[in-house]
């Protein structure tokens, strides 16, 4: 069997939802055993600090969970997280072993749909950074994202409760609120949860009108196909 590695703790609550799902999904079709996982579970605070001002100790940081879980023997590699993918091309040039990337496996599944335009949510340095856009458009898909301060309140909410594990039922409203009103302005398609956390208290097949990807969700399948590869 296949063991996969992940890098966890960026949130911490969102990597015990990964746990669970890839338990969850193996067991779908497989209910005689359980998958092999290795998570190393980093900090979060120091995630944050890292990505908002020194994307190079951010590449080390990471880099060096990919150096633990190599050496603990794992097949591939994944991070349970959407932001850090902004260094995700770095990390992959880096490791040894391969790398499984949630905005590939999202922009997969857009493609499949039949998706061209799609909202993303998620924490700043995801809504603002080039990975999504520049994945989804090699697909010939259009990423759109909020006006600025509708990105910064999405953002406080992010760091401010929901990495904490705070789901609030006025702060899932006022989300609600905020995809029915971009999907009158801005017209998407779908709704990318674009980060692990929102699939949390947003879990839903459709938000306010708009078919959802649950990025975590579509993470997971891939995760579990190649565990069975």
């Amino acid at each position: 069997m296949k063991i996969v590695g992940i890098i966890g703790g960026l949130g911490p609550e969102s990597t015990v939802d990964y746990y669970r799902r890839i338990i969850q999904v193996w067991r779908e079709t497989d209910s005689s055993s359980y998958p092999s996982i290795m998570i190393d579970s980093l900090d979060v605070e120091t995630g944050i600090r890292l990505v908002t001002n020194d994307h190079p100790a951010l590449i080390e940081y990471l880099s060096s969970s990919i150096d633990r879980l190599t050496r603990a023997g794992v097949d591939f590699i994944t991070m349970a997280a959407n932001t850090p993918h902004i260094v995700f091309d770095e990390l992959a040039g880096r490791s040894t072993l391969p790398m499984m990337s949630i905005v590939e496996a999202c922009a997969d599944e857009a493609q499949r749909r039949g998706y061209k335009r799609l909202l993303l949510l998620g924490t700043r340095f995801t809504m603002e950074g080039p990975f999504y856009p520049a994945t989804f458009g090699r697909r010939g898909l259009e990423v759109v994202i909020p006006a600025k301060a509708d990105r910064d309140w999405v953002h406080e909410k992010y760091i401010g409760e929901l990495l904490v594990g705070n789901f609030g039922d006025e702060t899932r409203e006022r989300f609600l609120d905020l995809i029915a009103r971009l999907r009158d302005e801005d017209h998407p398609d779908a709704l990318i949860l674009g980060g692990t956390e929102l699939p949390l208290f947003l879990r839903a097949d459709v938000l306010a009108g708009l078919p959802t990807l649950d990025t975590t969700e579509l993470h997971v399948r891939a995760i579990v196909e190649r565990l069975r590869q």
